[in-house]
């Protein structure tokens, strides 16, 4: 199977490092050429512009589960015209007490070519199948609730 990598770079601009002096800022580097600038949530002392780990895993799994949605819209035939998620990360304390992303919530909003549609439990039961078979949401199975609304 495929192995994918990813490269970081942090470093200190502080002389020292020290509890709650220091920055968290660092460059995530995908396929040696797209950048982003993570850090800390707000919450934590990190700036708002740039993204952070819990941003990132609710877009990799917002990602993951359209793209396993379209793959699927193929087979079935469906003229899926466009595809809208809005993605939530909650972090909170897991069963051993400590801070994690406890939950994320999906709102996939999915668009048909003129003259299509869908009902209801049809859609419920494909963004079903799309949960059940996307990499990111079988990752986090046994530690993260997750909502498709």
């Amino acid at each position: 199977m495929s192995d994918l990598a990813i490269d970081l770079h942090w470093h200190r601009e502080t002389a020292v490092l020290e509890p709650g002096k220091y920055s968290a800022e660092h460059l995530v580097r995908y396929n040696n050429s797209f950048e982003v600038y993570a850090d800390a949530a707000p919450d934590w002392g990190g700036k708002a512009e740039n993204t952070n780990p819990e941003q990132a895993l609710a877009a990799a799994l917002s990602s993951c589960h359209m793209m396993t949605f379209l793959a699927l819209a193929a087979k079935a035939g469906w003229p899926v015209a466009s595809y809208h998620d809005h993605a939530v990360a909650h972090l909170g304390k897991n069963p051993r007490g400590q801070m994690s992303v406890t939950r994320i919530d999906l709102q996939p909003v999915v668009r048909f070519d003129t003259g299509c549609t869908v009902d209801a439990e049809t859609m419920a039961q494909m963004q079903d199948r799309a949960h059940r078979h996307c990499f990111i949401a079988n990752t986090l199975a046994d530690s993260v609730e997750i909502n498709i609304l």
